[in-house]
């Protein structure tokens, strides 16, 4: 191995240990210590690819954009229905969280304004969101009276609580809790001529994701020694349990929980 190849190791090691850190103890708290001791590296190794504590966040931050903004543009490009590209992005997202610390620290960071706002990713998620639904308006694929900023307030609001009630539980980020909710909005959302075209469950293949408790790939700072995977890479993850039989019948279900978007 080069000494090229080791410092980009030791610096991609020094971000995975930080966002470990981040997301355990919050920006004040994580101490750079225990950072450089999760990578397996000296303090000194640590000031020689970051200044300070501020400048490792920034480093987390910036990785976790780059992977969000791939599966963004991963949604918006391709075949099919721009509803189910949309439906298919939060999936993505969700295991893009579940299984890499890198992301959620890096979100949390950015929500949290730890290191200034340099990106605003809550923006660009409903940036994502909107454009999506503006390509499925333009294709005929909503239903009469339905627009792209009402229904994307909805979307923005139910993704956004996911992401933060699974601080504390990952199961919210679980297959099983998204193909519910668009199983609930999809029949009030879609043109009828869509009906049963758009898979609330997603129409990728279903990979391996945990059903609680840690992440999959996830190990705590003293755990992991050193990063031997990118840093946001897209592992997959989804319902352990398989997809299953996806019901059909969402206008009953959406009508008791009181879903109006027309």
């Amino acid at each position: 191995m080069t000494k090229q190849d080791r410092a980009v190791r030791t610096r991609l090691a020094l971000i995975r240990s930080a966002a470990a850190q981040f997301e355990a103890h919050g920006y004040v708290r994580a101490g750079l210590a225990r950072i450089s001791a999760g990578a397996g590296v000296s303090s000194g190794a640590l000031h020689f690819h970051f200044a300070d504590k501020a400048a490792v966040a920034e480093a987390v931050e910036a990785a976790a954009a780059r992977a969000l903004r791939e599966a963004a543009v991963r949604g918006h490009g391709g075949d099919g229905y721009a509803l189910q590209r949309l439906v298919d992005v939060t999936h993505h997202v969700a295991r893009l969280l579940c299984a890499d610390v890198v992301v959620r620290a890096g979100l949390r960071l950015n929500v949290e304004g730890a290191v200034g706002r340099v990106r605003d990713l809550r923006r660009e998620w409903r940036e994502c969101v909107q454009g999506l639904l503006a390509e499925a308006e333009r294709r005929g694929e909503l239903a009469v009276g339905v627009t792209p900023q009402r229904t994307s307030a909805v979307v923005l609001a139910a993704t956004t609580g996911i992401e933060v009630l699974a601080r504390e539980d990952h199961q919210w980020l679980a297959r099983p809790s998204l193909t519910d909710l668009w199983q609930l909005l999809l029949p009030c959302l879609a043109a009828p001529r869509l009906a049963g075209a758009v898979d609330p469950a997603g129409s990728e293949p279903a990979g391996d994701q945990p059903v609680g408790g840690r992440p999959a790939g996830d190990q705590s700072a003293a755990d992991r020694p050193a990063a031997d995977r990118p840093v946001g890479s897209d592992p997959a993850g989804s319902d352990p349990l398989g997809r299953g039989p996806v019901a059909r019948d969402g206008q009953a279900e959406a009508g008791r929980a009181g879903l109006a978007l027309r």
